[in-house]
């Protein structure tokens, strides 16, 4: 916000050192990340900016480290890159598994979490509902919870009932993402049902429809925009998850922050700093498509001019 000209000195002393001060904050926030995306272009096996990095010599960059993405694990990674190199890599190359398994796990513990979290933000927004805040409490209590007390309790649940005998792939982890990921959906949900003017769903009724028909042709519109943000912030949630896989993942469910975390383990490579580089242009993007759906959910309630 622009000061006003008959701002006093004071004023405007303090309010270019507020603008330092945010302008330090953000810095602070995002130095891992700027230190983080020139290393992965790094064409020396190092952590560190090399003397030819510092000076912007090209020879001294490389997207080596990406390309080993594709072929860390292939069987024939020499090979010419035709169909067959492609399809070694998608079957063999360990980076693309583990994303595969961070997709697979990610889309279906995001679709247990946005549906049952939706429906407890429909049931805690009505008025009648009794003891609201101790079930709000409980229900967001995942990510209040230090994730490590959440994974172990999680360890010991799924070793009493032998969930890994079922027989069915990624059901572990899937169920504990799906945990964590519900306290999003349900303040998302809830936050855009803020406002939200319930005579519309009277009006429905008194014109004959069902509640299911209410929630499909009057609810549902209105709140879309929260519950894809909700389903968005549940799935990234899932996606850089590490302490629960560790816990209850079985060892052919790697997934990406899994494989990060083993590569540090066992060979520190910069290929970790590509996959970060990755993983923060997908942060990136799911954050601006949250913010473009809040401010539709805000035009559709009215709460915007624009």
């Amino acid at each position: 916000m622009a000061l006003p000209n008959h701002a006093s000195t004071l004023e405007r002393v303090w309010h270019y050192a507020y603008l330092v001060i945010c302008g330090l904050i953000f810095l602070f926030l995002i130095a891992p990340i700027l230190v983080v995306i020139p290393l992965s272009f790094n064409i020396e096996p190092y952590f560190t900016f090399t003397e030819k990095m510092l000076k912007l010599d090209p020879t001294g960059y490389s997207m080596r480290w990406y390309d080993l993405l594709l072929t860390f694990g292939m069987l024939e990674p020499e090979a010419p890159r035709d169909a067959s190199w492609w399809a070694d890599a998608w079957a063999n190359a360990n980076w693309i598994n583990a994303a595969k398994n961070s997709i697979i796990i990610g889309f279906f513990s995001t679709i247990i979490a946005t549906g049952l979290g939706t429906v407890a933000a429909l049931g805690l927004s009505r008025p009648e509902m009794p003891y609201r805040r101790a079930i709000m409490a409980t229900l967001i209590s995942p990510m209040i919870v230090p994730i490590i007390i959440v994974a172990t309790g999680l360890f010991f649940f799924y070793s009493r009932i032998g969930i890994q005998d079922w027989g069915i792939p990624y059901l572990g982890v899937i169920l504990a993402h799906a945990t964590l990921g519900i306290p999003f959906v349900i303040i998302t949900v809830t936050a855009t049902l803020v406002g939200f003017d319930h005579s519309l769903t009277r009006a429905a009724a008194n014109l004959g429809a069902d509640p299911v028909t209410t929630f499909r042709r009057v609810q549902m519109p209105l709140i879309m925009p929260g519950v894809i943000s909700g389903a968005l912030f549940a799935f990234v949630t899932s996606f850089d998850e590490v302490v629960v896989v560790l816990f209850v993942g079985g060892l052919d469910e790697q997934t990406i922050p899994r494989q990060m975390w083993n590569g540090i383990r066992e060979q520190i490579s910069p290929a970790i700093l590509s996959v970060a580089t990755i993983l923060v242009i997908v942060s990136i993007v799911l954050l601006t498509v949250v913010e473009l759906l809040r401010r539709r959910s805000e035009r559709l309630r009215g709460m915007s001019p624009s």
